[in-house]
């Protein structure tokens, strides 16, 4: 697979959303000193992965959105850590606006002034938590192909009798969006992990066959998205699931979707941003934006409730696009078809022209204008909102949301599996294979256990003699110490295991230390904190909080104990 290389500009912007890591809090305590971007996924920040997943596909306008506390970590991120700087140029740039807090919504961030100041054109939305193995340029060649073809070529759809598209414009129909969805079932499951309800319909094959590496097939247009939550809320209130007549009427072949999730991927044209800033009540991308946007196409009077007619007849702006805008030089309109000389018209359009009905000459002009019909409006043909279905072939190609410990634990572990570049050398190997399995082969003792197949080490690790792990990832200055045993196991940068500890499922936080042969079975322990010799534990959080005591002394979370909002904590 091919690692990120200076690729041509496809004239997109790619915003990435750098939230504040609640589900991670063990790790992600304190935002302004180590926020969830920077959470190592397989001994590389988080953030790295949706950057090179960008570059990849020839995306370099980048924009890491986060809250203020956050942007002074993510700029020394970008500046001293080896994976982000190893990345391509140009760097990705860092909007952290003054209404942004942790708690405002995915939709309600596109509202915020310098958001939609910076958004010049069309646009992908991703999360900075998105591990992807599909390259983003099938998924944006699906995209244009369905959704951003020239109108003057192609011939745009009959029920549209406006001007055609231009290059790069809308005009002949605008453009549709395309979101992406991935099974949360099979290899690399979590139990508890989200999921959305789902509904899509076929659309209409493509007269020419596309490609067999092509991803149209598994495109669908979106008629219903809902988290399961939501689903199940309204069938606990309503007793049924209810559905629309309308949706019936419109699509015969409809196919749910109940162990799918979002992963929060979506190609926007321009004009969405302007739906979102009229419909203050968007609160959410996934849920308001998406869900209502695929409900407009088949609900009667909803794309007029959301204001679509308002933003796609507005006039037209300096551009002379009606609400279009995108990036680089405006080209000239052409309309491509009239200049084909195998082009051929469209006779179902065409009309014998007809004699005007007149009046006696005695009806007086104001009597004419009496009688004249009121004009009908136009129908409002709301563009698809497409979806992308992941297949679920065990040898397809990851995609996961990496928001929970779960999550972190499951994923990092699959992409420890990967072959090295050294073992198959760089085209062969994924797009996410370190350059060693083992980087630092000289701190690892002769006698010891390390199934290189299954475990990633990285550099300045120590490991000391008669120790065995298997199937874990250690990370940057990390010590074990002997007699140490480490399976399925993370262990974030400067983490020390005692000697004789016996750990299972374990996740480590930085510069964390685990006393002298304990045993830790599932558990989570937070950055810095040391957990005493000889503990038994197992799916417990370590974390120590301040403020808990009167004294002002803080307070350890452990033996069975874990803080949750509201929860008061026995002894």
């Amino acid at each position: 697979m091919p690692h990120a290389q200076p690729a041509p500009s496809p004239g997109f912007q790619a915003l990435i959303l750098c939230g504040p890591g609640v589900s991670l809090n063990t790790f992600t305590s304190s935002p302004e000193e180590f926020p969830k971007a920077l959470v190592p996924i397989a001994n590389r920040p988080m953030l790295w992965y949706p950057l090179d997943w960008c570059y990849r596909m020839g995306v370099t306008n980048i924009q890491l959105i986060t809250a203020q506390p956050s942007a002074t970590a993510i700029e020394a991120a970008l500046s001293q850590n080896p994976h982000l700087t190893s990345l391509p140029a140009p760097r990705a740039d860092i909007l952290a606006p003054d209404g942004l807090s942790q708690n405002t919504g995915t939709a309600e961030i596109l509202r915020l002034p310098e958001v939609q100041a910076a958004i010049t054109g069309d646009f992908i939305i991703l999360p900075c938590d998105l591990i992807c193995e599909i390259a983003g340029d099938p998924l944006l060649e699906a995209w244009m192909i369905q959704e951003g073809g020239l109108g003057g070529a192609t011939g745009g759809t009959a029920e549209y009798q406006g001007p055609k598209m231009g290059l790069g414009g809308e005009r002949g129909g605008r453009r549709g969006g395309l979101g992406v969805w991935y099974q949360t079932k099979g290899e690399g499951s979590v139990k508890g992990e989200e999921t959305d309800f789902v509904a899509t319909t076929p659309i209409e094959p493509p007269i020419v066959p596309p490609p067999g590496a092509s991803l149209r097939a598994n495109i669908s247009n979106l008629v219903y998205s809902i988290p399961t939550d939501t689903l199940n809320d309204i069938t606990e209130a309503k007793k049924s699931f209810p559905i629309r007549h309308s949706l019936i009427r419109k699509h015969g072949r409809i196919r749910m979707l109940t162990t799918y999730r979002d992963a929060h991927v979506y190609f926007f044209p321009f004009w969405v941003l302007e739906m979102i800033k009229r419909n203050e009540k968007m609160d959410s991308i996934s849920e308001d934006v998406v869900g209502w946007w695929a409900k407009a196409g088949w609900q009667d009077g909803l794309g007029e409730k959301l204001g679509l007619r308002e933003v796609f007849e507005a006039p037209e702006d300096k551009d002379g696009e009606s609400g279009s805008h995108h990036s680089g030089l405006l080209e000239e309109e052409i309309d491509l078809r009239s200049m084909s000389t195998t082009w051929t018209s469209d006779l179902r359009n065409e009309t014998k022209p007809q004699k005007s009905a007149s009046l006696a000459s005695r009806v007086q002009g104001a009597k004419m204008r009496d009688l004249q019909a009121p004009p009908t409006r136009r129908k409002l043909n709301v563009p698809p909102m497409l979806a992308y279905i992941h297949p679920t072939d065990p040898t397809a190609p990851l995609i996961r949301r990496v928001d929970t410990a779960a999550l972190l634990l499951s994923v990092s572990l699959r992409l420890a599996k990967l072959e090295s570049i050294e073992e198959v050398g760089r085209p062969a190997s994924s797009p996410f294979a370190h350059a060693h399995k083992i980087a630092f082969p000289g701190g690892v003792a002769q006698r010891c256990t390390v199934t290189k197949a299954d475990c990633l080490l990285a550099e300045n690790v120590t490991v000391e003699e008669k120790s065995v792990i298997k199937e874990s990832v250690i990370g940057v200055n990390c010590h074990i110490k002997s007699g140490a045993r480490l399976t399925r196991c993370v262990l974030m940068d400067g983490a020390i295991v005692g000697e004789g500890c016996q750990l299972t499922g374990c996740i480590l936080g930085r510069r964390s230390q685990i006393g002298g042969k304990s045993t830790l079975k599932d558990c989570e322990v937070q950055e810095g904190n040391m957990v005493p010799e000889e503990t038994e534990a197992k799916n417990e959080k370590f974390m120590v909080f301040e403020g808990l005591d009167d004294d002002g002394d803080g307070g350890v979370v452990g033996e069975g104990l874990e803080l949750d909002g509201g929860t008061e904590l026995d002894a």
